[in-house]
């Protein structure tokens, strides 16, 4: 049986004293450090020391929302995976919607992305999802699919199984909408179909779903046959949230 994952992504919110906070009120709950799930939190970059330090020796795990493409060299204001690995870095979110709309990070971008992540000794988790533009035009499965092939195609099938993958409709992100359950279902099964023709050894890819959850949604959530877990926006940044969904994916893993 595939362990539980849950990931909070706090993107750009927080200072020192707030996010220490936020960390010592976390990660000594005995949900964390259930044996049936793995609980991280994606900080900003300048966070990832003082992070490093309160968790240390925790089940509580860390990592970054995003990574260069490039190894080292002139390039102003990137920060490379080897980079974070020092900090004991274990997860990196690549290519996530905010990135791609924001940025305009590529498609090949997300693929040397996660080939770099990996390269380090880091988790990359592979954001994917569609705009509601997409979804209406029936276009969904095509461009996640897309996106899952450009980082499959810059991997070898031994690297693409140290992957995850987090499914995150782009027009349930930051809205308060959320993709119902079967609906998520659904696309978490073709997700883990596109990934088992790439390689039966991909069959077991973690996938977590990434659309606004929250704690009233997340039992229903985890409750599906291809839903690994959550990654966590908003209510990442709420302890008593965190714990209630984090609570949610415990109780399922033992179901």
């Amino acid at each position: 049986m595939r362990k539980k994952m849950v990931i909070g992504n706090w993107k750009m919110n927080g200072t020192v004293s707030t996010n220490s906070r936020l960390l010592q009120d976390i990660k000594d709950d005995p949900a964390v450090s259930a044996s049936q799930i793995e609980v991280a939190v994606c900080v900003p970059f300048l966070h990832v020391p003082k992070t490093r330090a309160i968790l240390d020796g925790s089940a509580l795990r860390w990592g970054v929302q995003d990574v260069s493409a490039y190894r080292e060299g002139a390039f102003t204001g990137e920060i490379s995976a080897d980079m974070a690995a020092e900090f004991g870095v274990l997860y990196a979110l690549v290519g996530h919607s905010e990135r791609r709309t924001y940025h305009g990070e590529a498609l090949k971008t997300v693929g040397e992305k996660a080939l770099r992540t990996i390269e380090a000794g880091i988790v990359p988790v592979v954001c994917v999802g569609e705009t509601l533009r997409e979804r209406e035009d029936g276009a969904a499965r095509e461009t996640v699919e897309t996106q899952l092939m450009a980082v499959l195609d810059s991997l070898t099938v031994q690297q693409a199984a140290c992957i995850v993958v987090a499914y995150e409709p782009v027009w349930a992100i930051g809205t308060g909408r959320s993709a119902g359950a079967s609906q998520a279902q659904e696309m978490h099964a073709f997700i883990r179909e596109t990934l088992s023709k790439q390689a039966t050894d991909l069959a077991n890819t973690p996938i977590l779903y990434g659309g606004s959850v929250k704690p009233a949604t997340a039992s229903e959530l985890f409750a599906q046959a291809d839903i690994d877990g959550a990654l966590i926006g908003a209510a990442a940044l709420d302890a008593s949230q965190f714990l209630d969904i984090i609570r949610s994916a415990a109780f399922q893993a033992l179901s």
